[in-house]
């Protein structure tokens, strides 16, 4: 399965995300959508998961949950908003990997670009496609292709989009 992921879009949908993720199977937004048409123009494109962001009020937080937790190709993966990042995760996200890790964790919220195993506290693939849209400090507009096959990641890849501001 071939996923497109983006976080923070903030109501705006780059047109080369669009062309980025045109062979995808499924797009995730990791939140603060912005404006419900965002998802409406995604979903056009194929089907999308998503989970509401720290910005995002009705009809965003009633369409979607702040967590999602799914099973694909053999993967547990969680998928929230505000997390944090390795080693410093949130309290409400650190109490929660006590309890349960899952084998892929994203989220968005602070606009950074990560990748990372985080194999010495939860042995898990922490992955933070930085922010797509045009509102926020972050310097370069960013989104995340990868394929999960057989519970094997493969060809992941960072696209960029250009710089804050500019549409590509």
């Amino acid at each position: 399965m071939i996923i497109g992921l983006l976080s923070d879009t903030h109501g705006f949908l780059d047109p080369a995300i669009i062309e980025h993720f045109k062979n995808v199977d499924e797009i995730w937004h990791a939140g603060d959508i912005g404006d419900p048409s965002v998802c409406e123009e995604l979903k056009k494109l194929k089907p999308l998961r998503a989970v509401y962001g720290n910005i995002d009020g009705p009809p965003l937080n009633h369409a979607f949950p702040e967590d999602m937790r799914i099973t694909v190709e053999g993967f547990d993966v969680w998928m929230t908003h505000i997390g944090g990042s390795p080693p410093n995760y949130n309290p409400r996200v650190k109490k929660m990997l006590s309890i349960s890790t899952p084998d892929i964790f994203i989220c968005g919220h602070s606009h950074i670009l990560q990748i990372k195993k985080d194999a010495k506290q939860n042995n898990m693939l922490y992955l933070n496609p930085g922010a797509a849209g045009n509102h926020g400090f972050h310097l370069m507009k960013t989104i995340v292709r990868f394929e999960l096959v057989n519970k094997e990641i493969k060809k992941m890849e960072v696209i960029e989009l250009g710089k804050r501001g500019a549409i590509s």
